[in-house]
């Protein structure tokens, strides 16, 4: 079984994308996910420990997490000792499922996948990337997004152009849905040798 890495900066589209692999078959983990999951769940009395009063609802507030470990290195740290393992133990699980089932490829949806050194853990790498201007617009788009805000989180991921780099395959979503689905489809069928005109790779 194939082990691809999905990464991508900020409203690239990489969620869509992702969405996409899913519905040709392919299964997908999704790190943010599991780290949600992870904050309403196991994790979350150690992180009140080690950051009080993030909280609400009986779930790790993020807005109120990030005041801790924005700007902060050490805080960060302390927190990916807490969250980083439980993400582990549930990549692993699933990855065993995937191969039970006889899955040819696994995806791996990991947004940071290059700045944990996830890379390092998967057979392929896939990027996905957009034109600056399109990104920019998709993520001011988004609810509570201002330039600031998104300038801060370019400023703590690894630039694109360096992500298509180290990429082994790279899937633009500048253009419409169709198009990104069409390459969706021949990345799949580039790693896992599918015939032409096959729709799934599980």
């Amino acid at each position: 079984m194939i082990v691809v890495g999905l990464t991508g900066s900020i409203a690239m589209g990489k969620s869509t994308l992702a969405q996409m692999l899913r519905e040709l078959g392919a299964p997908v983990f999704d790190a943010d996910a599991a780290v949600h999951d992870i904050y309403r769940g196991e994790a979350a009395a150690k992180v009140e420990a080690e950051f009080p009063g993030v909280i609400v609802d009986g779930a790790v507030d993020r807005e109120r997490l990030a005041q801790y470990v924005v700007n902060d290195t050490a805080a960060m740290k302390r927190l990916e000792a807490i969250v980083h393992p439980a993400v582990g133990e549930r990549r692993t699980r699933f990855l065993d499922d995937a191969r039970r089932a006889g899955a040819r490829a696994a995806i791996l949806d990991v947004p940071l996948l290059f700045e944990t050194g996830g890379d390092r853990r998967v057979d392929v790498v896939l990027v996905v990337s957009a034109r600056p201007d399109i990104q920019r617009a998709r993520a001011l788009e988004r609810p509570g997004a201002d330039a600031e805000r998104f300038a801060g989180l370019l400023a703590r991921q690894i630039p694109d152009v360096e992500k298509r780099r180290r990429a082994h395959f790279v899937i633009d979503t500048s253009g419409s849905l169709a198009d990104s689905r069409r390459q969706a489809q021949d990345f799949l069928r580039a790693i896992v040798g599918i015939e032409k005109g096959s729709q799934t790779v599980a």
